[in-house]
């Protein structure tokens, strides 16, 4: 069986390389883009099984960009997760608005994290050959 595929949008290089890291050691296959302009063009080659979002980033915020995934019938169904150090409830609020599976603040329970994206993608993986 293929390794569960995530894709990292965070424009602060650090928080993509420790997640990924993280992620790697944990048997996911991981992907990065900086902006959302990056994952747009990744999308078509590396359909992940669950994209990690920051909120803030330069070109397109988290929010409209997870609309704009989930406004596209062919990758709406991909799994996104926020991860951000905005933890005000109404952000919070706002990603579940706009299609977001799930809200983690920074700094990020990795445990939980972990849990939360193989609750997510298990039906998604399990149907894969």
């Amino acid at each position: 069986m293929s390794k569960p595929k995530i894709t990292i949008v965070d424009d602060d290089r650090d928080t993509r390389e420790l997640l990924a890291e993280a992620l790697g050691a944990e048997g996911f296959e991981v992907m990065s883009a900086a902006n959302g302009l990056r994952l747009v063009a990744s999308l078509e080659l590396h359909r992940p099984h669950a994209i990690l979002l920051d909120v803030n980033m330069s070109w397109i915020n988290g929010f409209e960009l997870c609309q704009a995934v989930k406004q596209n019938k062919q990758f709406r169904d991909i799994p996104i997760i926020f991860i951000s150090g905005r933890g005000d409830p109404e952000d919070k609020r706002r990603g579940m608005e706009v299609g977001a599976a799930d809200y983690f603040v920074k700094p990020l329970e990795l445990d939980a994290l972990v849990k939360r994206i193989r609750e997510l993608i298990s039906a998604d993986v399990a149907k894969e050959p």
